[in-house]
């Protein structure tokens, strides 16, 4: 699910990545760019160029399609970090964001705890060799001794902070200087030098959920949860100010418009819903049973650990 500024609008169904164009006269037309060896997760669109897209799956592979040339490339595909070390795992890709602040680099998340930052410079160069090596990797220093936990979503602001999701854990703010560099493997003696990034607790993330940035100066951070609420965070201090209930079968992404005050969200059902601030809300910021609700959250995640 994702906003587009162009007619042709972009989407992903089962195992291949296909383009619906909307015509002058109303007609669709629909074509097949590619596909992958499993369930496709994320496109990315790079800023500023609509012709130029990129897909990742369960296959591990990163897809590159130019629009322009009905072009399919296969870059790379990625191994899971166990520990810090290379393991000759298959890394499912669950999602993937290219840093508008500097769209030479992307960040891709999967079934690790790794966030992994290439340069797509050097993507192209290694590619032919098969072995292609991040830039940068982040991982919050509580869960570097740890194999339980995968990325379901990530965010980049527009001044080129990280938002993190993790299942059955928590959201996490990273800032450029907190990465563990190209090779996570030699880490610093103590832990401890390792700064803390931002934390966003309260949601229930089992499996699927996507984070965003919102606001004219990326002020907040969303997501949804499996307990069918929408949540909105200050982004400086963490702070929970908004819950409100999207669907009652759980709320698994939310996506900012670009340019307006509007969230979409999707859930387990067939139906995308719109949201946009309106006078006459009264609505409290926090429901009755916030307590009952982030009680349980905080539950369900302890069980999965």
């Amino acid at each position: 699910m994702q906003f587009l500024s162009s007619y042709a609008f972009t989407y992903i169904l089962s195992l291949q990545v296909r383009l619906r164009e909307v015509l002058e006269d109303g007609q669709v037309h629909t074509k097949r760019l590619g596909s992958h060896r499993g369930a496709v997760h994320k496109l990315a669109v790079e800023p500023g160029n609509p012709n130029i897209l990129y897909s990742c799956g369960d296959d591990s592979f990163i897809q590159h399609f130019d629009l322009r040339s009905n072009t399919a490339t296969k870059l790379f595909s990625c191994s899971k970090l166990i520990r810090g070390e290379q393991h000759p795992f298959m890394l499912d890709l669950y999602d993937m964001v290219i840093d508008p602040w500097n769209p030479n680099y992307f960040c891709l998340g999967g079934n690790d705890a790794y966030a992994r930052v290439y340069d797509m410079r050097k993507c192209w160069q290694d590619a032919s060799g098969g072995l292609v090596k991040p830039v940068n990797t982040f991982r919050p220093a509580h869960l570097i001794q740890t194999t339980h936990f995968m990325i379901t979503g990530l965010a980049y602001s527009n001044s080129g902070e990280l938002l993190v999701s993790y299942s059955d854990e928590h959201i996490y703010l990273f800032q450029k200087n907190m990465g563990l560099g190209h090779s996570p493997s030699f880490l610093p003696k103590d832990m401890a030098e390792l700064d803390m990034p931002e934390q966003f607790v309260g949601h229930r993330n089992i499996n699927t959920c996507r984070v965003s940035f919102f606001g004219p100066n990326d002020e907040y951070v969303l997501s949804g949860s499996y307990c069918g609420h929408i949540f909105i965070w200050k982004k400086n201090g963490g702070e929970l100010i908004r819950v409100m209930m999207g669907d009652s079968l759980g709320v698994h992404d939310i996506q900012p418009h670009p340019h307006n005050p509007v969230i979409t969200t999707g859930g387990s059902g067939n139906n995308l819903k719109l949201w946009t601030p309106m006078a006459n809300d009264h609505a409290s910021p926090l429901p009755d049973n916030i307590t009952q609700v982030l009680s349980q959250s905080l539950a369900v995640s302890q069980s999965k650990r």
